[in-house]
């Protein structure tokens, strides 16, 4: 814990559990609003047919969909969990590593 504490820049113990707690209640909630969000955009399972291909693309565009969302809801979590400068600086440190750093220019 403490090689954690020492590498995110975190002063106690409290503050780790705040940041575990933002990322249980983040990657659960973008899930839970993935299948409404695609039932809005007319992206439902009944419109896929029934063959062995369309479960695969079903799930790719729900991962492609799941992924913005639990960017956004991370950082608004971190805000109401009172750790936001910790969640804004890590998602950015994210982006750019997966090369969208040019995003928050």
């Amino acid at each position: 814990m403490d090689k954690l504490k020492s590498r995110w820049g975190i002063e106690s113990t409290f503050q780790l559990i705040i940041i575990f707690v933002v990322f249980a209640i983040t990657g659960s909630s973008s899930v839970y609003v993935a299948r409404p969000f695609l039932e809005w955009i007319g992206f439902d399972r009944s419109i896929f047919p029934d063959s062995w291909w369309s479960g695969w693309i079903y799930w790719t565009i729900r991962l492609l969909i799941i992924f913005p969302i639990y960017q956004v809801l991370l950082v608004v979590f971190g805000w109401v969990f009172g750790q936001f400068r910790f969640f804004w600086n890590f998602e950015k440190k994210m982006l750019q590593r997966m090369g969208l750093g040019f995003l928050l220019k």
